[in-house]
């Protein structure tokens, strides 16, 4: 396993992005996170304003808070999360879609540094986890998905004209098919017939007399953090330690590492501390590492300076235990595969023509394998020869990123819808040619071997500097 770069008990003050392409894969046991998902509530904003009942316009916009890069790579590099939100974008608007690319392009890095055993548990409500379910098949792969865990509580207003909305969902997804789960139980209910060495529920059912009856996927045991509840910070999104101590309970062991990368009012950390496991911590609220202090001093787990711990046998952790840094983790294990006899090539700078953007290689291949039509421009698809408009053409590869095939423009091909349809990501160019002459959807052989042409020595001639962009 790549050593971990960051240090137990870090809080990240940052944009969690840039902290977790930061850190090295395969270093973390469990990730339990609270990520902002109502668009009503901009999560920059202060835990007081928003208590207070501020209310902001829809914080989620595809102009402003979709990168072009984060949209270029799931494109490139995950097919089933582009296809998600592309779905999400004309089906539920582009506010959904930007939301989903957000935290699409973080959630990719989560599964990145988890180890091959560890879990993700993504808390998410109503307004958005259909999409979220189906973007996280795509990143984890369905199998993957372990558990929709539905988190019931009462309390609040009664709609009208609408059933009170009482219960969030928690997805529970893990790296493999080898992780951590540790069963876990909760006291039999006071109907539940105890006799000799089993318990006999109302339906008739045995089970052995251990610590009580199973948890389920149903959780109705744990209640909301009220105003009055002595765990209130403020906070207007804050969870009970004892939902998110369940969660570490069953997919952490003993000194695992547990990453919450929207710490908020750092439930997860509070929780990792009293069950005894390490813990690192990203938010981009100001007062995160405040209250992350406050909180563990209120909690009895540490104190301000060493020389106030009582001797007692376990050491109360200090205040400077705790570290804060804005300054996102560097990888240390680029270059290096898991088996320490296998190394690959030191990375090199990528050179201008490999930082071509996805528009900027759309516009180069354009005018590779356009063609003059009765005075009208349009562009040949590559796989099959026709000549549409460029609306209808899009951008894959030559070798599929599968093969190793890479994302700049010396392995890109524009194709027509339908043909990229049938390529998907397992196919090469050539097995698509292949494949449209057997299915007879070759339409003009001659025509897409000079848009290939065209579009290799394009490609060549921006490599070789002959062609500046």
């Amino acid at each position: 396993m790549p050593d971990m770069n960051f240090e137990n008990r870090t809080i990240f003050h940052s944009d969690n992005l840039a902290v977790l392409r930061g850190m090295n894969s395969e270093t973390i046991d469990l990730i339990a996170t609270d990520p902002p998902f109502n668009k009503n509530r901009d999560f920059h904003a202060t835990p007081d304003s928003l208590a207070s009942g501020t209310k902001f316009t829809d914080r989620w916009s595809w102009d402003k808070d979709v990168h072009e890069d984060w949209w270029d790579a799931i494109k490139d590099d995950w097919q089933g999360v582009y296809e998600v939100i592309d779905a999400a974008r004309a089906a539920s608007g582009d506010d959904m879609a930007a939301f989903l690319c957000w935290l699409g392009v973080r959630v990719i890095e989560m599964r990145r540094i988890l180890k091959p055993t560890g879990s993700l548990y993504l808390h998410i409500d109503h307004t958005a986890h259909a999409w979220v379910k189906a973007m996280l098949d795509g990143i984890f792969g369905r199998k993957n998905f372990r558990n929709e865990i539905v988190w019931c509580y009462s309390g609040g207003g009664v709609p009208k004209n609408d059933y009170p909305r009482k219960h969030d969902t928690l997805l529970r997804y893990t790296k493999s098919n080898k992780y951590i789960f540790n069963t876990e139980y909760k006291p039999y209910k006071e109907n539940t017939q105890q006799v000799g060495k089993h318990s006999t529920y109302s339906g008739g059912h045995d089970i052995p007399l251990k610590r009580g009856t199973p948890v389920t996927d149903w959780w109705t045991d744990i209640k909301t953090v009220t105003g009055w509840s002595p765990e209130r910070n403020g906070y207007p999104t804050q969870k009970p330690l004892a939902l998110y101590e369940r969660i570490i309970k069953a997919s952490s062991n003993q000194d695992d590492i547990v990453l919450d990368p929207f710490a908020g009012c750092a439930t997860t950390p509070v929780a990792a501390e009293r069950l005894g496991r390490q813990w690192v911590a990203i938010d981009i609220w100001d007062d995160a590492y405040q209250t992350v202090l406050d909180r563990l001093e209120s909690e009895g787990l540490a104190v301000q300076k060493e020389e106030e711990t009582e001797q007692t046998e376990k050491r109360l952790i200090t205040f400077g235990d705790v570290h804060y840094t804005k300054t996102a983790p560097e990888r240390t294990d680029l270059g290096e595969v898991n088996a320490p006899d296998l190394r690959l090539r030191a990375q090199r700078s990528p050179e201008p023509w490999e930082k071509l953007t996805h528009k900027m290689i759309v516009e180069q291949l354009t005018k590779a394998q356009s063609i003059s039509i009765k005075e009208k421009e349009l562009v040949i698809c590559a796989g099959c020869g026709r000549e549409l408009e460029n609306p209808f053409m899009e951008l894959d590869h030559i070798l599929p990123r599968a093969d190793r095939g890479t994302n700049d423009i010396t392995n890109r091909i524009l194709l027509c819808r339908p043909c990229n349809g049938y390529k998907s990501s397992t196919l090469t160019l050539s097995g698509l040619v292949k494949r449209n002459k057997k299915e007879k959807w070759m339409y003009n052989e001659r025509q897409a071997k000079e848009a290939q042409g065209g579009a290799r020595l394009r490609a060549d001639k921006i490599r070789n500097g002959e062609i500046n962009i």
